[in-house]
């Protein structure tokens, strides 16, 4: 008899505890209250992976240098794997919100250059210009977008870019 009291024992000691951490986990699913933004904001994310040129031109090899390799590595043309940086501009409303130069990934420099970046601003209508350039030219952009856009409170807007011929989607 005391060995069915001591089961009901357990019984109830485990419905206690597993209540308990049933409560506790109810209480913090819903406290503190998240948000993505505060009240009244928006969100902007700028985010995209592009491979920009190859630094260098290919070069093609003589004679004595084919003949020095291997049957199977004989190439007319040699191309150097490294990109350039990616440069990166996001202008808001006249103010510059990102301005970098993104360089590429990958062992060998040879991936693509990534950026994300979240950019959180007053719901309303903002002029967005965005520019990028992936070549060797020091000045100015090869790609370069303009857009006037309304948010409203809460809504997350996505900036991306494609450079075969799409330049920058704005979503």
């Amino acid at each position: 008899m005391t060995l069915t009291f001591r089961r009901i024992g357990q019984f109830i000691g485990q419905a206690i505890i597993y209540a308990g951490f049933a409560a506790f986990l109810g209480v913090f699913a819903n406290s503190p209250p998240y948000a993505r933004v505060p009240e009244g904001s928006a969100l902007i994310k700028l985010s995209f992976a592009h491979g920009a040129k190859a630094k260098g031109g290919c070069r093609r090899l003589s004679r004595e240098e084919l003949a020095e390799l291997a049957a199977n590595m004989r190439k007319a043309e040699v191309c150097p794997r490294e990109r350039l940086p990616v440069y990166i501009r996001l202008v808001i409303d006249g103010e510059v919100m990102v301005d970098e130069s993104l360089p590429p990934s990958g062992l060998h420099s040879d991936g693509p250059s990534r950026i994300y970046e979240r950019i959180i601003l007053p719901s309303g209508t903002h002029d967005i210009v965005a520019s990028l350039r992936d070549t060797v030219r020091e000045q100015g952009y090869d790609y370069e977008s303009q857009r006037t856009v309304t948010l409203e409170p809460g809504q997350s807007f996505a900036i991306d870019f494609h450079a075969g011929g799409e330049g920058f989607i704005f979503q």
